[in-house]
């Protein structure tokens, strides 16, 4: 098969090289896609900089959700057969003509949305479901704060609360931006590069969740900005990993400080996830609440220049190869 291989010589965008590797074959328990459309994402980035190794046993090729048929299943394998439609989260090996998945980590491609739709979906969605519904906690009426309010988490966030009930402010660098986000569903939405974004969300009313992708230099602003009781996940740190935060603020606002990563939880725990997501937001997705914008499709071979349009970052949305 052709497959997307990364080149140790260079970690910019250009290490990313098409090439082939040997056709997978499913195990117990797993599936074997024909991809039609892989999503990118900025931990797809990170593998490349050699910043995110893949799990143990996955596939260095990378690529962490994908659109297609299933080619193949394994043994034990009880939901699906040749020929379902279906969008997967993976472990890695999504930028490729053919990938692997857990059968629980599949979800089965609305007939409403096309491949590459789909293809945008899994990782987004179980990321912002996992970090803002079970770990926030964030309900009907409640404020989500989400950074990054244009890319592939930013906008499935501001939908996907939206679609809960909840009112949403959103930060990012630039009017132009500021403006898609609301155009997206965001209540308020901030140009964090002309003010203030903490003090801008307080005068705001607050946030009872905040969804943070920057990390360290926005940490002060987050115990300001959140209201008492409230829950601060972090999933990213692109702006630093270490930060000095008031601990007076955390306890005299009794704020809970959390965060997490997917692609490393056990097989079962996606699977959990997936049949969650599917009962909650698969209904969001079908009846258009739900469905992320595409910024870009490209083709398979031009991964490299997906990713410079992803760490270039102006970008809104979702970016997609097709396969």
């Amino acid at each position: 098969m052709r497959a997307i291989l990364i080149d140790p010589a260079t970690d910019g965008p250009e290490a990313l090289v098409l090439g082939e590797r040997p056709d997978p074959t499913p195990g117990p328990g797993q599936v074997l896609i024909r991809v039609e459309a892989a999503g990118v994402n900025r931990p797809d980035v990170l593998q490349r900089r050699g910043l995110y190794a893949p799990p143990p046993g996955a596939s260095d090729v990378p690529g962490l959700e994908v659109a297609g048929e299933i080619a193949a299943v394994g043994e034990s394998v009880a939901r699906w057969s040749v020929g379902d439609r279906v969008c997967a989260l993976l472990p890695g090996g999504g930028y490729a003509e053919l990938a692997v998945a857990d059968e629980g980590s599949c979800l089965p491609i609305p007939d409403v949305v096309d491949a590459v739709q789909a293809a945008g979906l899994p990782e987004t969605v179980m990321t912002v479901f996992a970090n803002v519904f079970e770990a926030g906690g964030l309900k009907a009426g409640e404020t989500l704060l989400v950074h990054g309010a244009t890319s592939g988490i930013g906008v499935t966030a501001i939908q996907m609360a939206r679609a809960a009930g909840a009112r949403v402010i959103a930060t990012s660098r630039g009017a132009d931006k500021a403006e898609a986000a609301r155009a997206l569903g965001a209540d308020v939405a901030i140009d964090a590069s002309a003010e203030d974004w903490a003090e801008a969300v307080v005068a705001a009313g607050g946030a009872d969740v905040a969804l943070d992708m920057v990390g360290a230099a926005y940490a002060a602003g987050h115990a300001r900005a959140l209201k008492p009781g409230g829950r601060w996940v972090v999933i990213a740190t692109q702006a630093g990993a270490r930060a000095e935060i008031d601990l007076m603020q955390v306890m005299l606002k009794r704020l809970v400080l959390t965060g997490s990563t997917l692609r490393s939880r056990p097989v079962e725990e996606k699977a959990r996830l997936a049949r969650a997501v599917e009962a909650t937001v698969w209904p969001w997705v079908i009846d258009g609440r739900v469905r992320p914008p595409i910024e870009t499709v490209l083709p398979l071979d031009q991964a490299a220049e997906a990713h410079r349009r992803m760490e270039a970052g102006g970008h809104v949305g979702k970016i997609v190869l097709a396969v």
